[in-house]
């Protein structure tokens, strides 16, 4: 038996690959697509690699060109930031708080997400919706009964005062997206734990929790971020308290910096580079995680 072996045109091979659906590729026919792709890309990422190269750069450089290349590339903006104890303060602040934001979030959300996915109980679509409807009310809405709340029981001007409020409006997007994640757990394997003897609870630790990784993982990242970036809350809860400037979360820090250093361009922009790049390296290595997550969830 001889084999022979049959060449493939490029144009055969291009009608293959668009009769397969699972085939990634390039689809030319369809320029604009690509057009506002690179266009989001480009407004999205030249504003952050302007703020991290002109950090290099003198400040009389800055006034002189501010749409320049560093000539000579100098350290010393980022040297003034890392010798400042404010930014490592802050950086300290911001960590604390966001962290302690993140597990809240993951462990009351996948609480609250597993009985409502779960469970059957008279006011389960209702209670969804109502944390659905949390979504439609953003932070400035709650501002001043807030601060006015947390000032009655004593919790303004503090850490717990913040991280609280950060988990109750986080709880809403959780919801949402880790509720149809573990709906879409067979109930199968429910009873099948059911019939070894293991309870609602085992079920919960031993089987829930597993499957439910890439979802926890979303919304610890998306809780993380929001915390980091967050600048209305701690402005109107940590700056009139007992905490020091020199705590104050990165957001206020960056503030606090361009003020004091208002004539140090350079310097400026070399704080605003440090305090973004914890977040940007906590996204970027979970960014895969995120994306099975959310798939999870509109899937389920």
């Amino acid at each position: 038996m001889v084999a022979t072996t049959q060449a493939v045109s490029p144009r055969r091979s291009a009608r293959n690959n668009a009769k397969d659906p699972g085939h990634v590729g390039f689809d030319w026919r369809q320029p604009f697509v690509y057009v506002v792709a690179l266009s989001a890309i480009l407004v999205s990422v030249i504003p952050v690699l302007y703020v991290w190269i002109s950090g290099f750069r003198t400040s009389a450089d800055l006034n002189a060109d501010p749409a320049g290349w560093p000539n000579p590339w100098s350290i010393a903006n980022y040297v003034t930031v890392l010798s400042s104890t404010r930014f490592w303060g802050s950086l300290f602040s911001s960590t604390f708080v966001a962290l302690l934001t993140t597990l809240g979030v993951v462990v009351i959300g996948i609480a609250a997400a597993f009985v409502l996915a779960r469970y059957e109980f008279r006011g389960r679509q209702w209670l969804y919706t109502f944390f659905t409807a949390g979504l439609l009310f953003p932070v400035t809405v709650a501002a001043l009964p807030l601060t006015i709340l947390l000032r009655d029981i004593g919790l303004h001007g503090t850490f717990a005062g913040l991280i609280i409020p950060q988990i109750a409006f986080a709880l809403p997007t959780t919801i949402i997206i880790l509720v149809p994640f573990l709906r879409a757990i067979p109930k199968e394997l429910e009873e099948a734990a059911a019939l070894d003897g293991t309870s609602r609870i085992g079920f919960f630790w031993r089987i829930v929790m597993p499957l439910s990784v890439p979802g926890l993982v979303t919304v610890g990242v998306l809780a993380f971020i929001g915390s980091w970036n967050s600048y209305l809350l701690p402005l109107l809860l940590l700056t009139t308290g007992g905490i020091p400037q020199e705590l104050w979360t990165l957001p206020l820090g960056v503030q606090q910096f361009s003020t004091q250093y208002s004539q140090d361009t350079g310097a400026v922009l070399a704080y605003t580079s440090l305090a973004m790049l914890p977040a940007l390296i906590f996204f970027l290595g979970a960014e895969r995680r995120i994306v099975g997550g959310l798939t999870g969830a509109v899937k389920g």
